[in-house]
């Protein structure tokens, strides 16, 4: 029979975001909590070896903000304190998007934008202020101990050379796999018996370059700025944003479809971004002193393993975070979806307690929480796949296509339409919204206006960019 009491001892394998987070979680309901940080973690706000996406932009959304306040409260001044920049989705951004640039009216959601680091940082130094949890660090883990139907620890070993150089035990009732894009869980579970997962792959070839600029003092204030390709163009898609963040710096991130991804070279990374479909970011960054070096990624698959599908499943164990579901991060997703799905996790918990009679209720509640944003993500990076149109789809895909290309035509200018396409960008809002009565009639009526096909400045923001830039804006 199932244990449903107290965990004894919790192991959270990574100390990122999703781990940290699912840490707090586990402090209700286990006596100790143990995170296993393969890394040695900075002591400020610092990038982390084992985050390589971490010196590219990023946006917290604000249900990931709200999630990760009510796991962690003070987080958010904590790290607004610090320097982040909260912007308003529509007010504090200049988008230029397929359907021209976006008016910027209504105070609908926000974002935080900071430095990933910072962020960390900010989350580890509230988390691991709890005397719940203890952080062991240069710690590799290496597999699970226990079967096909419980879990009972986790094989560790010790990295660079000290200690023990052979694997031990650490013995746990609940082990969380919050290991990201890298995990081992499927050949760890494989090992233990247990079925093949299910997996599903997306792969744009989509890769970055990034760099952190000092913003020059006449562009103090100034919004976020993105650039996005059309979907229609017939040249590989080429994308750029610029997001304020602390001691005054900018970073931009510029990213392109394969056969035209962003160069490391900085001469060529100044002609990247001025190829953009508007070259506004090319005329802020040419004016602004750079800070260190050109950073490039690749690691942008959109790749899930469905282990919410499987019919055996040990008792005492959990995949979360990447491990489990990872997004293309030109979206801004991954960190909310982590927020969120701690937060599905203790509910789930509350519900049916840690080790309920069908363990895989904890893991489909874990899979629930990342549902809509990888509909989102997968929905729109199919439009960039040569293969997109190589298949008739059936006549209701065809529909559906057609509803959100006038979905996303009428949010342009129709208020009605932008909320909810706010609402769904920062994952406040269930992807079902878009068919919602008031919704459907705001599409169907279409856009309010013609397309904006200039950057709809304010007056000050005008002058600021002419005077910094040198161009006539």
């Amino acid at each position: 029979m199932a244990n449903t009491g107290r965990i004894r001892h919790a192991v959270v394998l990574g100390g990122g975001l999703a781990g940290l987070l699912t840490a707090v979680v586990l402090t209700q309901y286990a006596q100790r909590v143990t995170v296993v940080e393969r890394d040695r973690v900075p002591e400020g706000p610092q990038p982390r070896r084992g985050t390589p996406q971490a010196r590219h932009a990023h946006l917290l959304m604000s249900s990931g903000a709200e999630a990760i306040e009510k796991l962690v409260p003070g987080f958010t001044r904590r790290l607004l304190d610090a320097g982040a920049h909260k912007v308003t989705v529509r007010t504090g951004v200049l988008s230029c998007t397929a359907n021209g640039w976006l008016p910027r009216e209504g105070d609908l959601q926000y974002i935080i934008t900071v430095s990933r680091p910072l962020l960390d940082w900010t989350v580890r130094e509230l988390v691991l202020a709890d005397e719940r949890i203890t952080l062991l660090e240069d710690i590799d883990a290496t597999g699970l101990t226990g079967d096909s139907g419980e879990i009972t620890g986790v094989t560790v070993r010790v990295r660079g050379g000290e200690g023990p150089d052979h694997p031990h035990t650490l013995d746990a009732d609940f082990v969380v796999d919050a290991t990201g894009r890298g995990s081992s869980a499927q050949s760890w579970l494989a090992a233990l018996g247990v079925p093949p997962v299910r997996e599903e792959k997306v792969d744009t070839g989509l890769a970055y370059a990034t760099r952190v600029f000092q913003a020059p003092a006449g562009a103090a204030g100034f919004p976020v700025v993105n650039v996005t390709p059309d979907p229609g163009d017939p040249r590989p898609g080429q994308a750029g944003a610029l997001l304020p963040i602390e001691g005054g710096r900018w970073i931009v991130t510029l990213s392109g479809l394969k056969g035209s991804q962003p160069p490391t070279d900085e001469k060529e990374f100044m002609e990247f971004a001025r190829r953009l479909r508007h070259p506004v970011i090319a005329d802020l960054i040419a004016a602004a002193e750079p800070v260190g070096g050109i950073h490039q990624s690749r690691s942008t698959v959109n790749r899930r393993r469905h282990y919410e599908e499987l019919p055996v499943w040990p008792a005492g164990f959990l995949v979360v975070g990447d491990a489990a579901g990872a997004f293309n991060p030109i979206y801004g997703h991954g960190m909310s979806v982590a927020a969120k799905t701690a937060l599905s996790l203790r509910a789930a918990l509350d519900r049916h307690g840690p080790h309920p009679a069908r363990p895989q209720v904890l893991q489909k509640a874990v899979a629930a929480a990342g549902q809509d944003a990888w509909s989102l993500a997968v929905a729109q990076d199919l439009r960039y796949l040569p293969s997109y149109d190589a298949k008739a789809p059936k006549p209701a895909a065809r529909l559906l296509r057609r509803y959100m290309a006038r979905f996303n035509r009428a949010s342009a200018s129709r208020l009605s339409v932008a909320a909810v396409a706010a609402d769904l960008f920062t994952l406040s809002a269930p992807l079902s919204r878009v068919t919602a009565p008031k919704t459907v009639l705001g599409t169907l009526l279409g856009p309010a206006r013609p397309p904006l096909t200039e950057p709809p400045l304010t007056e000050r923001e005008r002058k600021a960019l002419t005077e910094v830039t040198g161009v006539s804006y």
